[in-house]
């Protein structure tokens, strides 16, 4: 008995298609900073200095114009995203503290204490 040449098609078909998986890429997704740029931040270094060093900043909030916000997302493969953060803080154009997962020892405090991260409300 001969096999029809559509049902010979379609098992080939079915049976190949099935050796192939779905590729997915890798998604980078922000700022990439190494270790080697964070190693080069000192306290006191001003924005140019910064700048040159990382990059411009993902995030410059106008109505916080003393930080700058680093953020870093990676997913691999279609797996939960690998997320890095890092926040600068400056003070009459130096910078004064980092916080985040990729800060530097010592610039780590974080915030300084006069800037408030949000306007007073009225009483």
């Amino acid at each position: 008995m001969r096999f029809p040449v559509f049902a010979v098609l379609f098992l080939a078909g079915t049976l190949l298609t099935g050796c192939f998986t779905e590729y997915r890429m890798d998604i980078p997704q922000g700022n990439i900073v190494t270790p080697a740029m964070i190693a080069e931040l000192k306290p006191g270094m001003t924005k140019r200095q910064v700048r040159f060093a990382l990059g411009a900043p993902l995030i410059t909030d106008p109505f916080h114009p003393q930080r700058w916000d680093y953020f870093y997302s990676l997913s691999k493969a279609g797996g939960k995203p690998e997320k890095r953060r890092l926040t600068l803080f400056f003070k009459d154009d130096a910078l004064t503290g980092a916080n985040g997962d990729l800060a530097p020892a010592d610039l780590k405090g974080g915030e300084p204490k006069d800037a408030s991260p949000t306007p007073k409300q009225p009483s």
